[in-house]
């Protein structure tokens, strides 16, 4: 399939032997992994709660996914010409005329980009974890974003973890060994590589005590190339304290969080206190936000010993959140 600027997409569509008896909950992952990032090696995964209970549960890929062709992607991109691309496909595909979605960092983004601007109407719940509307982050990784960023985009187009176990030239191995100087948390070098890259701590996107060994060493395989576009995106929107747009759709507000939205989906948040890539108050404030203008409709959630990434990867995920998260879908 494809998005509505010809870019491809794809879905995969995980089963159970018997046919589901809920309808489709559509799992978004976020910036430079792919929707394989919800099946990490842990005894049970979201994915498998959801199809125990009955959901009929699709993994998108959408232009962030390292399953795709590399390009100069942008929130914007992905809010307009992917979400309601892949939503479209799955309702086409299951014959259903609604859907929920769980949806982690830039696919959470990017998909309440498109939510929020009226996009997505088939929609009805949406589990967002990490960061919505109003992306906050630590004081270094502000720095990063806004002063080393516009550095590192003068020599690359984007960056990729995998370079801390196979740099492809001299400047990649120069910018590995900068990072191994400074990151010394463990010996995954492509977890060192995904801190720097995304945010604030040793390490930034999850506690290394929340993965067990499996899941550590297959982070090494998960993680692919961001492009500077999406950083040059992203240090504008931290700069605003909101999501902005970049490139002029008409379907798309310039700044995100000051009208009204124009969805009547229900919202559910999630946050790891723990969080070192976006802050809590992230989450917060789009929480408020929805408060503000539907009162009692939405939902959030704080997890005390969690960060990032690994709500969905951790291994007690199964026993402290997915029970959260398969109790809203259910209860839409």
């Amino acid at each position: 399939m494809t998005a509505t600027d010809g870019l491809p997409l794809n879905l995969v569509h995980p089963r159970r032997e018997q046919p589901p008896t809920r309808g489709p909950v559509v799992l978004v992952h976020g910036a430079g992994v792919r929707g394989n990032v919800f099946r990490a090696p842990v005894r049970r995964t979201l994915v498998d709660v959801l199809l125990d209970a009955g959901h009929d549960v699709w993994l998108a890929n959408w232009r962030a996914s390292i399953d795709l062709p590399a390009t100069d992607w942008t929130l914007d991109q992905a809010a307009v010409h992917d979400h309601p691309a892949l939503v479209k496909a799955v309702l086409e595909r299951t014959g259903r005329d609604s859907c929920q979605a769980v949806v982690h960092c830039q696919g959470s983004t990017s998909f309440m980009m498109s939510a929020a601007a009226g996009l997505l109407p088939e929609v009805e719940t949406v589990v967002a974890n990490a960061v919505a509307l109003h992306p906050i982050v630590p004081r270094w990784s502000r720095f990063k974003i806004s002063r080393l960023a516009p550095l590192v985009a003068r020599v690359f187009d984007g960056i990729d973890p995998r370079w801390g176990d196979d740099a492809p030239g001299p400047f990649e191995a120069a910018l590995v060994g900068v990072v191994k100087a400074f990151h010394h948390e463990c010996n995954n070098a492509v977890c060192r590589m995904v801190s720097f890259t995304y945010g604030t701590g040793f390490p930034a996107l999850w506690r290394h005590e929340n993965l067990n060994t499996g899941t550590h060493a297959w982070v090494r395989t998960e993680f692919g190339r961001v492009p500077m576009t999406f950083f040059a995106q992203m240090a504008r929107c931290v700069a605003a304290g909101r999501l902005v747009s970049v490139d002029g759709f008409a379907e798309l507000p310039a700044v995100f969080g000051v009208e009204p939205p124009t969805t009547s989906a229900k919202f559910v948040f999630l946050r790891g206190e723990r969080n070192q890539c976006f802050l809590p108050e992230s989450m917060r404030r789009t929480y408020s936000y929805f408060q503000e203008h539907q009162p009692g409709r939405h939902r959030q959630y704080s997890f005390r010993d969690y960060g990032h990434l690994d709500v969905f990867m951790g291994r007690r995920s199964a026993t402290d959140i997915f029970p959260i998260i398969a109790r809203e879908l259910e209860s839409a």
